[in-house]
């Protein structure tokens, strides 16, 4: 076996390119994998390139990546429940790289169901992502949800939402984004640089309202507020209801009180818990009693999902490249955000 790996990497300027350096060893917990397929998140990932180019730092690159797919090859210890050869689908910023080795904690990991690829499996970590996102929102059948930012994370979120027998609206401003989420089940998508928004939610919810809403996108979402406070459900006494889970890392300047009326605010901390805790990383789970729906948990249900055709991935991968092009496709992505959505690289 080869004792070096190439990997997609960032520097302080913001400048993307493939490295080479050594394979780690796995430690205790952990696993290594020959990666298959890496899957890139344009928004986390890519968000602050422009910024980086804007105002250079000195750091030299460093590997980035947060979800991939692959094979054991070899194991630390503590990992009975994992044999080599095992295919499995691994998440964790700093673990699951766009690389051709990575190590990962064993918890950050799943073992991939018959019947779905490698580039399917790459997902996994946004897929997780809506999953927990859906929770939080505690979706009833028949309820109206309103998504807002069709990017990656929001079709995972859309095709959740109606899994769990919502009503659900897509809005966005690219085509190519509006499209997938229709391919997956969302029963209306709007285009807010074209439509009325609010006037089109009201004739959707049969003037019932929104239940609920998601902002699944970064940066500035205060004109997104301004639009979901128009069109959640309103009381008699004229307070706003419902609840807004909030995915992206979006910036919101609002007051609360009267101002926002009794909608509740939720904030959707990535796959779920256990992420970022070390010792559950690692192996060392929470009593299920307390805390069902760990990280891992959700991303064994986003891939059982996939398996029994619930949850449509292929309609997201809109590019596959090899990861030697990873600086160019990255490119693309910054550049023209319209033309892409989930993008693989495989080695």
């Amino acid at each position: 076996m080869s004792k070096t790996r190439k990997f997609a990497a960032i520097d302080g300027a913001g400048v993307i390119s493939v490295q080479e350096g050594p394979i780690p060893e796995p430690g205790n917990g952990e696993i290594l994998v020959e990666v298959k397929a890496s899957c890139i998140s344009s928004g986390t990932e890519l968000g602050g390139i422009k910024n980086r180019r804007e105002n250079p730092g000195s750091s030299g690159p460093r590997p980035f990546g947060y979800q991939n797919a692959g094979i054991i090859i070899a194991k630390g210890e503590n990992c009975d429940e994992y044999q080599i050869g095992d295919k499995v689908a691994s998440i964790g910023g700093g673990y699951a790289l766009h690389a051709t080795h990575a190590c990962v904690p064993k918890n950050l990991s799943v073992h991939i169901p018959d019947g779905i690829s490698y580039e399917i499996a790459s997902t996994v970590h946004l897929g997780a992502t809506g999953l927990h996102a859906v929770r939080r929102a505690k979706l009833e059948y028949g309820e109206n949800a309103a998504i807002f930012g069709a990017g990656t994370v929001g079709q995972f979120t859309t095709q959740f939402s109606r899994l769990s027998g919502a009503h659900v609206m897509v809005i966005d401003q690219y085509d190519l984004r509006l499209k997938a989420a229709i391919e997956g089940g969302a029963d209306i998508t709007v285009n807010f640089t074209e439509e009325d928004l609010v006037f089109i939610s009201k004739d959707f919810t049969r003037n019932y309202g929104i239940d609920a809403s998601f902002i699944c996108f970064g940066g500035d979402a205060n004109p997104a507020l301004k639009q979901i406070r128009q069109m959640m459900k309103v009381s008699p006494d004229t307070h706003i209801m419902g609840r807004l889970v909030i995915v992206g890392g979006a910036t919101i300047s609002h007051g609360f009180g009267a101002s926002l009326g009794n909608m509740d605010i939720r904030s959707s901390a990535r796959p779920g818990p256990g992420y970022h805790d070390e010792e559950y990383e690692r192996g060392k789970d929470y009593p299920t009693v307390f805390v069902q729906w760990t990280t891992k948990r959700n991303l064994e249900e986003t891939l059982r999902a996939v398996q029994e055709g619930k949850l449509k991935v292929k309609p997201l991968i809109s590019h596959v490249c090899p990861l030697d092009e990873a600086p160019d496709i990255c490119e693309e992505i910054i550049q023209t955000p319209e033309k892409t959505l989930a993008v693989v690289l495989k080695p």
